[in-house]
């Protein structure tokens, strides 16, 4: 069942009562970043534990910053009195935290590979955003190892093996990277990378991840605006 969602909050918006035991998940709808967190929120079916509360980051209400979350950023999470932040603490904080099916493997070795997955995101994300300087292709090395470590575990389609929390860390990245290089680049990520074409399929299944996707031609259009200006 689609979740109805709330508008988002801006500079003329009251505040919720903070800290009243209502665990909160702040988000943008358009932010990355948020957006695992907000994944990770459906995959625990956690819908009627966890409220959204959206924020307008282009008209952020002064009582955000000043009685939640003075980083001012999002994602932050309200719970039990406190407020956190940062989208890899919050998604293994959520996943350990709450009830709801895990979202890591017991397996040493899978839990060993996510943390190495989860230390190269900054990297990938840097190499394929620089190549948007170029015609994009200088991203294929970052794609190609993507498609290694989609090759490393054989009982699944994910990164390891069955879906986890890194399929939820590197989805929103993936999700904006794949139109926008098509679109303006003209270059096909998944071509040649048979894995990385399954497991878009099989990211595009999961019903907790499809309610959080934005239409790939807003992506497409706010990542011209970003990257296009600086070009």
């Amino acid at each position: 069942m689609k979740e109805d969602l709330p508008p988002a909050l801006d500079s003329t918006s009251d505040p919720p009562p903070i800290f009243d035991g209502t665990t909160r998940l702040y988000i943008s709808y358009t932010c990355p970043y948020a957006q695992r967190v907000w994944i990770t929120r459906n995959c625990k079916g956690l819908q009627d534990k966890i409220k959204l509360v959206p924020i307008d980051l282009k008209n952020r209400p002064a009582w955000y910053k000043e009685k939640v979350y003075p980083a001012n950023k999002v994602p932050a999470l309200e719970h039990n009195n406190e407020v956190k932040g940062e989208s890899l603490d919050l998604i293994k904080y959520i996943d350990s935290h709450f009830e709801g099916p895990s979202l890591m493997p017991e397996d040493p070795a899978k839990k060993e590979f996510a943390e190495e997955l989860f230390s190269y995101i900054d990297s990938f994300y840097k190499t394929v955003t620089s190549s948007f300087k170029g015609d994009g292709s200088e991203a294929g090395v970052a794609f190609d190892n993507i498609e290694t470590a989609l090759s490393k575990f054989e009982d699944g389609p994910f990164f390891l093996g069955h879906f986890s929390l890194v399929d939820i860390a590197y989805a929103p990245f993936i999700e904006r990277f794949h139109p926008f290089l098509s679109d303006v680049k003209n270059y096909d990520i998944t071509l040649g990378r048979p894995k990385l074409a399954t497991w878009l399929q099989e990211m595009n299944k999961i019903e907790a991840y499809k309610q959080t996707r934005l239409d790939p031609k807003e992506l497409v259009e706010s990542y011209k605006k970003r990257f296009m200006a600086q070009l």
